[in-house]
């Protein structure tokens, strides 16, 4: 680039720095009071208008001036999050609805994730979220911080509240809590003493699918648990063993995979070899696939010699032609309305200590399940 080219840059670098609200609201032909109402999130502006600010605040290269604003009303309008790692589809898009509502809201997100893996933008975005920008923590040296260190460490960073997604249970989880000065929200099961918690309904996610194999005649239903560490992996298998023991249906031994499609294929190997096994239920989508694949290298047709059925619904956008039936996750939804909670923390309002919100999971049928052979 040469030095009017570069001279340019920086000139429009000042001017979008220096654009202020009455020049957006010039633009969009609102009043000031506008054009901060839609810059904070506020729900009283209509719909037509607030995107016709936001269309002018993109126009004009406007950001909000968080440090002013923190100055002004003594608040960041910054959430952390800690997430064990982003790779996972689960945490993935939790962590996109949370950007999402944290768009909308007018709020950045500032991201700590305990693996030290390379994280990306927290709004799910290409970057030109309005008002929103993003911090990422990378944290290599310490891959397993419990949650009072990891808020230890977010408590020195300019944020208003804390979400923290619990995919593997910490030692010191029992004698935590929360602190009083800084609003937290678990993304896990609940409840929890002392805890705000929002989640899938996990128990509910195993009893529907064990409920729909049992009325399709199957005797029993095998299971392909995640690992061991994983909180909703234990969860769906405490309720997959416990509806079948209520139904008084005797219990095959669950194996376990590591989540992946490979695992998932060697326990379907395994499971092939049982004449008596008809119907699996595994823990994740990536397991069932596999488990379908080795059924149908054995000689075991799905869903005519076998069911199969996974959770999440997460390869729609890589398997093509997926004929899986799976348990769909609100994972977006669970990112939003644990933002919103906190948000909610952030702004004044008082939230019962061991408030529990579990949203409800959707059967999704593909064709990978039917009647029990006769």
């Amino acid at each position: 680039m040469d030095g009017a080219g570069k001279a340019e840059d920086m000139a429009t670098s000042r001017r979008h720095d220096s654009v202020s609200l009455r020049e957006v609201a010039q633009r969009a032909g609102v009043s000031p009071q506008t054009v901060s109402r839609v810059a904070n999130g506020s729900d009283l502006v209509r719909p037509d208008t607030a995107e016709r600010v936001r269309a002018a605040m993109r126009e004009l290269g406007y950001r909000p001036n968080y440090a002013a604003r923190a100055l002004k009303h003594g608040r960041f309008n910054n959430v952390g999050v800690i997430l064990f790692n982003t790779t996972q589809t689960g945490n993935m898009r939790i962590l996109s609805g949370i950007g999402a509502a944290a768009a909308r809201h007018g709020y950045a997100v500032t991201l700590l994730t305990l693996d030290g893996g390379c994280n990306g933008r927290a709004d799910g975005t290409d970057g030109n979220a309005d008002g929103v920008t993003n911090s990422v923590l990378d944290d290599e040296a310490a891959p397993s911080l419990t949650p009072a260190q990891a808020l230890a460490r977010m408590r020195t960073l300019p944020i208003d509240g804390v979400i923290i997604a619990l995919e593997r249970r910490p030692a010191d989880f029992g004698p935590f809590r929360p602190t009083d000065r800084l609003p937290v929200v678990l993304i896990a099961e609940g409840p929890l003493p002392g805890c705000v918690t929002v989640d899938a309904d996990q128990a509910g996610c195993s009893a529907q699918a064990v409920d729909l194999l049992l009325r399709e005649g199957h005797r029993t239903v095998h299971h392909i648990a995640g690992p061991a560490f994983s909180c909703s992996s234990n969860e769906r298998e405490r309720a997959w063993r416990e509806e079948l023991e209520r139904r008084g249906i005797p219990v095959p031994a669950p194996l376990r995979g590591d989540w992946s499609a490979d695992s998932g294929y060697d326990a379907g190997l395994e499971l092939a070899r049982d004449p008596d096994c008809t119907a699996v239920y595994a823990s994740n989508d990536q397991m069932a696939y596999g488990c379908m694949l080795a059924m149908r290298a054995s000689g075991r047709r799905v869903p005519e010699d076998v069911s199969v059925i996974g959770v999440d619904d997460s390869l729609t956008a890589v398997v093509p032609r997926l004929d899986l039936d799976t348990m769909r996750m609100p994972f977006d939804a669970i990112g939003e309305r644990a933002f919103t909670m906190v948000m909610r923390a952030c702004e004044g309002e008082t939230l019962r200590a061991d408030a529990r919100t579990a949203l409800p999971v959707e059967l999704v049928r593909r064709g990978s399940t039917g009647p029990a052979p006769r």
